[in-house]
């Protein structure tokens, strides 16, 4: 691996100077496949076309850093929670790998200055942020390897944006506490689609959530999932206000 002097020495006399020195500020060390980087901050509306109609954007790297960040927090938890079953594990590593978290993530860390979108849309892109980040790492897993993006992981992110006591008190997903409470005091959940809004990335749906078919409350997002979340979260706050 090129030292972290030389990369620096590299990263100043680079056109891409200021992006070397971004991701420097960020995470602590200098890149050493620029590529990789700067595609894994290219949304998929701003995607370059290639050769046959291959289209280059940051989901592929998406997906494999979703699995490396995965992979982390999974032996973190193990090895913090000896004791824990691997339903509690689960949820844990749930509360840290959400694409919510990993969205508010991202935009404290920054990464929102460095994504190519298309700008005519990105309001519309609810996961835009959260994306780039689990492509970060994607990039980072390529570039330094598995140990040096687990290093980073934990030391510069985990350990330093997540409290992972306070996360075991959290409730993350409303859609699950809330089919949990429903279960438990024996109620007819039901998620309607009621409405589409808009075509292509502005789309919208929105969604009611009934309870032994009465209408409790309904959210709009872009796409049902999302949508479902917010009513979830709605509805869980009105049936347990102490939570």
């Amino acid at each position: 691996m090129i030292s972290n002097n030389l990369l620096s020495v590299k990263a100043y006399f680079s056109k891409e100077k200021a992006f070397y020195q971004s991701i420097k500020n960020i995470f602590g060390f200098y890149p050493g496949n620029i590529f990789l980087y700067k595609l894994a901050f290219r949304h998929r509306s701003a995607a370059i076309e290639k050769y046959n109609g291959v289209k280059l954007n940051n989901e592929r790297l998406e997906y494999l850093g979703d699995a490396i960040l995965g992979a982390v927090v999974a032996e973190l938890l193990f090895k913090k929670f000896p004791l824990k079953d691997e339903g509690f594990l689960t949820a844990m590593r749930s509360k840290i790998v959400s694409r919510s978290a990993l969205n508010k993530l991202s935009q404290k860390l920054g990464l929102r200055t460095l994504i190519t979108a298309d700008t005519d849309g990105n309001k519309q892109f609810k996961s835009i942020n959260g994306d780039a980040f689990e492509a970060f790492v994607g990039a980072l897993y390529l570039d330094k390897g598995y140990n040096f993006t687990s290093k980073i992981l934990l030391d510069r992110i985990i350990n330093v944006h997540f409290d992972i006591e306070e996360l075991q008190n959290t409730v993350t997903s409303h859609k699950s506490a809330l089919l949990e409470y429903c279960q438990k005091e024996k109620l007819e959940l039901e998620f309607r689609v009621i409405n589409e809004i808009g075509v292509g990335y502005k789309k919208q749906f929105e969604v009611e959530i009934f309870i032994n078919g009465k209408s409790k409350d309904k959210a709009i997002d872009f796409s049902i999932k999302g949508a479902e979340r917010l009513a979830s979260e709605k509805v869980y706050n009105q049936l347990v206000p102490e939570v």
